[in-house]
């Protein structure tokens, strides 16, 4: 969904109805909302979903009206009062807060954050003490599990190793053009940059040049499906949170099933993210352990 005040089509009539009613209550009411306090950047394909919705498990923790509205990349020129209604409304926030006795915060999860290189500025222009999580997963089965979405998606009519290859010449000046220019959507960016939304610290680094370190929390994916406790109480540390509240169980979200990857295809990728993961590793001051050979 790229736009918050658009019925979903998959809803029912019905459905609908009480949609455009609950978007239309809150426009108007959107002056007397909250901005978030914390962003989920993405990656893409790295368990945002499955993060942001454990995360709202947190008796502290106050969902926006939906998981990912794409604001700084594609609605950022509608305002702040656009982005408002997304959020509780402060009297509900002070609400809770005074029967928890804590504070109470609220945030979104956009996956296409992390990668599109001008939003790093827009959000801090907007929230420049906001608190940012990344959730990044091995690059090489990010990369396939990528494409897998855009083939269900109808986006991709290519095999894997010719969307590779064309990957290039797909992305050329798509950078440069999101950039300068506020109303370009960059199809191509966000839905065909499966090997260059991997190079994880090239999109990091932009981010850190627009925040101080500590505001950045990053988060490997694979720990978050083997220690999802120990992910949980980091996320609530990070947040000011206590870690020992009531938490939903975790659950796994927007998993499915796919053909493994060409143990070529993979031993090409492996090679050619070895030496971003290493600067990542160093950028971080820990490994993140995706050198090591991964089953399909």
């Amino acid at each position: 969904m790229t736009d918050p005040m658009t019925v979903p089509s998959s809803l029912t009539w019905a459905q609908r109805g009480r949609w455009a009613a609950r978007m239309r209550w809150r426009s108007a009411t959107r002056g007397s909302r909250v901005l978030p306090d914390f962003l989920i950047l993405g990656g893409q394909r790295c368990g945002s979903t499955s993060l942001y919705d454990m995360l709202c498990g947190h008796p502290d923790v106050m969902p926006a009206s939906h998981k990912e509205p794409h604001f700084f990349d594609n609605n950022h020129l509608r305002g702040e009062q656009f982005y408002r209604r997304l959020f509780p409304l402060r009297l509900h926030v002070r609400a809770r807060e005074r029967r928890l006795g804590r504070r109470v915060v609220t945030g979104e999860a956009t996956t296409y954050y992390l990668a599109h290189p001008a939003v790093p500025a827009r959000v801090r222009a907007m929230l420049p003490s906001v608190r940012l999580i990344a959730i990044l997963r091995d690059p090489v089965d990010r990369a396939y599990s990528h494409y897998q979405l855009s083939v269900r998606e109808g986006r991709e009519p290519l095999s894997f190793e010719e969307a590779l290859a064309a990957e290039p010449e797909r992305l050329a000046g798509e950078e440069e053009r999101l950039l300068t220019d506020p109303t370009y959507r960059g199809v191509a960016h966000r839905f065909h940059s499966y090997r260059s939304r991997g190079r994880y610290v090239d999109q990091l680094e932009r981010w850190w040049g627009e925040f101080p370190r500590e505001q950045l929390l990053v988060l490997r994916s694979e720990d978050m499906f083997e220690q999802p406790r120990a992910v949980y109480d980091e996320m609530a540390v990070f947040l000011g949170l206590d870690p020992d509240a009531d938490r939903r169980t975790f659950k796994a979200r927007n998993r499915v099933s796919y053909d493994a990857m060409r143990p070529e295809t993979r031993a090409e990728l492996r090679g050619y993210y070895e030496q971003p993961n290493r600067e990542l590793d160093a950028q971080l001051g820990r490994e993140m352990h995706w050198q090591r050979p991964v089953h399909a």
